[in-house]
């Protein structure tokens, strides 16, 4: 029988110098993504921000607002070279962890129709459909509805 290497995978703070790395990630992953200095921006009001490294490279990330009990899930990704493998339950798994720890007793994120995959996630872990954010997200040809979830 071969052994197979797992890869190693850690989720620690985002840091400033992750900031090109995490950029690259969302500009791979998304046709109107964030800008660097939304990443920046984050840092700097002390949201909660994350990455995933597998083999000592960034992954992905995943960015959290937290106040008045309540979460939000501002930002999830996992690069397209590392999707699949279940990460993304992971690095969810952290940003709910980190809710929790914060006292928030709901936390909601918006998805975008077109994105079936993430909305299995977010189902998976417990997440329910409350709404609709009519033409929330940029797209190609115009605008696209979000679909808010909550989980608690």
């Amino acid at each position: 029988m071969v052994a197979v290497a797992r890869p190693c995978v850690e989720i620690r703070a985002m840091r400033r110098e992750d900031l090109a790395a995490v950029s690259a990630l969302e500009s791979a992953s998304y046709d109107f993504p964030w800008s660097p200095g939304i990443f920046g921006d984050c840092l700097k009001a002390g949201h909660p921000c994350w990455v995933l490294c597998s083999d000592g490279e960034v992954a992905g990330y995943g960015i959290l607002s937290v106040a008045a009990g309540e979460a939000h899930v501002l930002n999830l990704c996992i690069g397209p070279d590392w999707r699949g493998r279940g990460l993304g339950r992971h690095l969810l798994g952290r940003l709910l962890d980190v809710a929790r720890w914060s006292g928030a007793e709901r936390v909601f994120l918006e998805v975008r129709p077109s994105n079936p995959v993430a909305q299995q996630l977010y189902a998976s872990v417990g997440f329910k459909e409350i709404g609709r954010r009519p033409r929330y997200y940029p797209a190609k040809g115009g605008r696209e509805d979000a679909i808010v979830m909550a989980l608690g």
